[in-house]
């Protein structure tokens, strides 16, 4: 059985009304230069929040080159990035708000951390964001949230993982032991307690990439997903063949220009995405499912992989950017957050929140230009667009009378995705947002979408608005 669609819904620009219902709107800016749009309503007096730019450092598979670093360097590097990208003063800005999903401890909260290690004002707040894959989404929209209500104008957003290095604790029982051991009065009180000690103790405690609510890998889902929608496992295979090879094709092609060069402690410096490796499907067709043995579809192959990597946006008003003389890529307009059941749905975030970004902002899937999805797993990604473009799913877990469509194949991830150019957790939704930015700016497009799944039946879905050229 279906959960209750959970959902929350934000529009731009607003007034003062969070859940003000209404079309898409566009600026008097671009009213002002008579820019033909698809659609369009009445603009309101609310300010409009665009993203200026964004980086990332190169993403690369854990245990590589990033090994000995912590979360807190990749995430300065990608502040410092910015900075240097844009000439931002950075004492203009008001805020820095960041993502994570699997935390340093010594360094709880990441995005204060990092700023003051970049540089910073140290009267600049800042706060960190968890929301599993939509992490740094979350950290966004809540920059844009912020500058909608006029408490900021200018936002530093990103995110951040580093699975090179992931906490591991010893056992509950060792925990407690060693807790109590600590308040000792006596030698003899410390004996007693260690005489206490059994084998089992000392077995490690490590982080499981599983739903808690369900004990279940993600894996397992998408292996779900892929049979209730006849995903075959050569479909799965060509999927990911299709993002790695477009991923070399625009990192080849210089495309991918909001990696930002990464000094190594000792001088060299990473400059690619380490994750990009097309593979013939022969290969691919060799390895073994990872998940559900042996009548899996879902391998290694199609599979996202454990990454290193930061990524960071400035986000403003309207108004404060082209005050310092920037030049906007893209507006933000109007986003969702979804929930739905953490099992049987799990992934189905993407499916969720792109009718309903849709439904709100008067669009449909012919007016989007640009289509930037997640990639968790090819499963992931092809079940979704054969749920938008199910009569019978939609009616029935949606409510409409019809289906949405699913995106052209041609306007998704044209230039890679998460399979290819890498996952990390927290880093992914800006790293989303940038390339879709940059997309619509060499295609000439007018509106995106991006979407995403994430871990604990939850969805992102955002519209992006070209800015005028």
């Amino acid at each position: 059985m279906v959960s209750a669609l959970g959902q929350a819904i934000y529009r731009f620009p607003l007034k003062c009304s969070w859940d003000a219902a209404r079309h898409l709107s566009s600026t008097q800016h671009l009213q002002a230069q008579s820019v033909a749009i698809k659609k369009s309503s009445a603009v309101t007096q609310a300010k409009n929040v665009v993203l200026v730019e964004g980086v990332r450092t190169p993403f690369l598979l854990s245990g590589t080159d990033y090994v000995d670093l912590m979360s807190h360097d990749l995430a300065r590097v990608a502040m410092q990035g910015l900075l240097t990208q844009t000439s931002l003063p950075k004492e203009i800005v008001d805020y820095i708000i960041y993502g994570t999903v699997v935390q340093e401890v010594k360094t709880s909260n990441i995005a204060r951390e990092a700023a003051l290690g970049a540089g910073f004002p140290d009267r600049i707040p800042a706060h960190t964001v968890t929301m599993a894959c939509i992490s740094s989404n979350q950290a966004v929209t809540t920059a844009a949230g912020l500058i909608v209500t006029g408490q900021c104008d200018t936002v530093v957003a990103g995110g951040v993982e580093f699975m090179s290095d992931i906490p591991i604790r010893l056992s509950r029982q060792m925990r407690q032991m060693l807790l109590s051991l600590n308040k000792a009065k006596s030698m003899n009180g410390a004996l007693s307690l260690l005489r206490k000690v059994r084998p089992y103790y000392l077995a490690l405690d490590f982080p499981a990439i599983a739903e808690f609510s369900t004990s279940e890998l993600m894996g397992h889902s998408a292996d779900r997903l892929a049979a209730a929608f006849q995903v075959s496992r050569l479909e799965q295979e060509e999927f990911a063949l299709r993002s790695h090879t477009l991923a070399k094709k625009a990192q080849e092609d210089g495309l991918l220009t909001d990696v930002i060069p990464f000094k190594m402690p000792g001088g060299r410096i990473v400059t690619k995405d380490n994750c990009i490796r097309p593979s013939p499907l022969e290969q691919m067709g060799k390895i073994k499912p990872a998940f559900i043995w042996p009548h899996g579809t879902v391998t290694a192959g199609t599979s996202s992989v454990l990454t290193d990597g930061a990524s960071a946006v400035l986000i403003m008003s309207e108004e404060k950017a082209l005050a310092f003389g920037f030049k906007p890529k893209v507006y933000l307009r109007d986003f969702v957050y979804v929930s739905q059941d953490p099992k049987d749905q799990l992934l189905l975030g993407p499916t969720y929140g792109t009718s309903k970004v849709l439904e709100i902002s008067g669009l449909t899937i012919a007016d989007i230009d640009v289509f930037e999805f997640h990639e968790a797993f090819a499963a992931q990604v092809l079940a979704n667009m054969k749920a938008l473009d199910s009569d019978w799913f939609v009616q029935t877990y949606l409510g409409k009378q019809s289906k949405v469509g699913a995106p052209p194949l041609e306007k998704v991830n044209k230039w890679g995705g998460s399979l290819s150019l890498g996952h990390p957790f927290g880093a992914t939704g800006s790293r989303l947002l940038t390339m879709a930015a940059h997309r619509l700016q060499k295609e000439g497009g007018q509106f995106a979408l991006v979407a995403a799944c994430a871990a604990g039946g939850l969805g992102h879905a955002i519209i992006l608005e070209a800015y005028p050229q």
